[in-house]
């Protein structure tokens, strides 16, 4: 049997209903959630029943009957349950073929890639941290989120190109520049470290933003500060504008190789902001953008939503004619099929305007442009605001996460350059796993103590079952063990006691990766991980995987290493590393 056997039993059912001359329609399968109770499951006769009007058990059971007159081997029995769903249990010998292809050689690393998205180009464009604002744990989960899609799309064979725009120009620039005037703080010295500079930009921003609005004065200053950074008229605030956007930048650069993320192309607001100035006065003229109060709208009435400002009153350009910009920019440098945008939630409907002025400026962009907003991260305590100054940066979190990690390690039998290698790679875990188990548009409460178990629903969890399982394959080398005897072919044995949970879990990974990439929700990929750990950790426990006295050790040992090879492939595809040892 060819193919992905869930695709197969559905071309079955098929063909089933044709020769009944039953109406056919979608055939619906799952994976029930006991797994006594099968490993597929079918609706079809609940649904066709109503259609046809005839009772559903009663037409399962004559559907059961035909099916098992052309059984195909991979297929053991099949039977009726509750109202009239079709249970199917797959052969052991199908397990055993999975498992011995997952570890042939060169197929472990490959195990759930698909060619759906080939010869396709994508950009993903996540992240987007503004220069003079510190990165904070909002930027966090936006680059989670963007580098696990970009992986999986990845996976599915498509082209991608990592995209990063980042606000170098605006009224937080301007309050920032303001605020260095009013800190009592010296400027750092060139030589200071770098987490110094950027500590300094953030207290600046917090300060200018705090009194902005404490007198007129202070916004017509501020105001006078923001023009002249885009006309760069004024020597001292070009001095200050470069080198903080300087610092900020390299800045970001050590967190994004710290979680693993590498852009292809950044695009900058300063840039953006010219060409959107243009491409909004041209569209002016054109009728689609209409004064409003001394600034260029683009009304109601047109993008069947609300009314958003494109050139304020002082005739500089938005947000919204930046990205208007932006939109043109990606596709000269990058000639797409789908421009994935991924943001907070909190700007859902502003998103929905800018697509809808992309119908008018730039209609084939619009069309394949796809909008991807997710949740806001939060500690116990509340939401943070970076213009209070009460911000939980992305390195304060993850070196307070990986000092937990070491502790936790600290009686381990690893020298320190291990714990220290260690405790890195589970710091980014806990974060990764603990925004990416969710649905992408929920909020998440980011509890320390659970996001760093290793016993719970946990990144760490997942990476130490991996590391559990590529210990065993360690010992079992030691001993000149093989791995899946080519001798024994496992496919024609039946021992009913070597049929584990974790054999009729790990095959469902490419199916798992499918769904993922087809909804863009990472979080079946960590249900599934998590869960894949707890039958591998059963099976650690209740079975002898080394024994050179039983020849179905090898196939144990076939069965720890698909785990490893999944649970890795699973884990990259969530952004996380595996650390050799824990």
């Amino acid at each position: 049997m060819d193919g992905n056997i869930g695709d197969v039993l559905k071309s079955l059912i098929t063909e089933t209903l044709k020769a009944l001359n039953l109406e056919e329609g979608e055939i619906f399968l799952e994976h029930p959630s006991d797994l006594r109770h099968g490993d597929y499951s079918s609706n079809v006769a609940l649904v066709l029943g109503k259609k046809v009007k005839r009772e559903p058990v009663a037409l399962a059971v004559e559907l059961v009957e035909k099916l098992n007159e052309k059984l195909p081997k991979e297929i053991s029995k099949i039977e009726v349950a509750g109202a009239g769903f079709i249970n199917f249990y797959l052969a052991p010998s199908f397990f055993r073929a999975k498992m011995a292809e997952i570890v042939a050689p060169g197929n472990g690393d490959n195990f759930g890639r698909l060619p759906l998205l080939k010869n396709k180009l994508i950009l993903v464009e996540f992240t987007d941290p503004n220069p003079f604002k510190q990165f904070h744990i909002g930027h966090l989960m936006s680059n989670t989120v963007g580098e696990s899609i970009s992986r999986l799309i990845s996976f599915a064979g498509a082209n991608v190109k990592r995209i990063c725009y980042q606000g170098d120009v605006g009224r937080h620039v301007a309050l920032a520049i303001w605020g260095i005037r009013l800190l009592k703080v010296p400027f750092p010295a060139e030589t200071a470290p770098l987490s110094e500079k950027v500590k300094y930009l953030g207290q600046a921003y917090a300060l200018g933003a705090t009194h902005a609005k404490d007198t007129p004065e202070n916004e017509v200053e501020i105001k006078s500060i923001n023009q002249k950074i885009y006309d760069r008229s004024d020597q001292e605030v070009n001095e200050l504008y470069d080198q903080g956007r300087e610092w900020s930048l390299e800045h970001f650069e050590e967190i994004y190789e710290k979680l693993g993320t590498k852009f292809d192309q950044y695009f900058f607001e300063s840039v953006a902001a010219p060409r959107g100035l243009e491409i909004v006065k041209k569209f002016f003229k054109k009728g689609v953008f209409v004064e409003s109060e001394g600034a260029i709208v683009l009304p109601e009435e047109k993008s069947g939503l609300h009314t958003r400002v494109f050139i304020n009153s002082q005739g500089l350009a938005t947000y919204e004619a930046k990205e208007v910009a932006l939109a043109e920019m990606k596709e000269e440098v990058f000639p797409s099929d789908l421009s994935i945008v991924i943001t907070a939630n909190e700007v859902n409907e502003y998103f929905k305007v800018l697509l809808s002025a992309l119908q008018f400026t730039a209609p084939n962009l619009a069309s394949k442009t796809q909008h991807i907003s997710h949740g806001l991260l939060k500690l116990p305590e509340g939401k943070m605001s970076s213009r209070t100054g009460d911000v939980i940066t992305a390195e304060t979190l993850l070196s307070d996460l990986e000092n937990k990690a070491l502790e936790k390690m600290k009686d381990r039998e690893l020298n320190n350059e291990e714990k220290r290698k260690a405790a890195e790679l589970i710091s980014i875990a806990a974060i990764k796993y603990s925004i990416l188990k969710q649905k992408t548009g929920k909020d998440i409460i980011f509890d320390i103590e659970k996001a760093l178990s290793f016993e719970g629903d946990s990144g760490p969890y997942i990476q130490y079952t991996h590391t559990r399982a590529e210990s065993v394959l360690r010992k079992a080398k030691e001993q000149n063990l093989i791995i899946l005897d080519p001798n024994i072919d496992f496919s024609t044995e039946n021992p009913a006691d070597i049929l584990s949970d974790l054999e009729r879990y790990l095959y469902r990974f490419p199916e798992i990766v499918e769904r993922s990439l087809n909804e863009m929700e990472p979080h079946y990929i960590a249900t599934y991980l998590m869960e894949v750990s707890g039958y591998f950790n059963s099976f650690y426990a209740n079975t002898k995987i080394i024994d050179i006295e039983n020849k179905f050790s090898h196939y144990n040992l076939g069965l720890t290493a698909a785990t490893s090879f999944v649970l890795k492939n699973g884990l990259y595809l969530l952004g996380i590393g595996v650390p050799e040892k824990m």
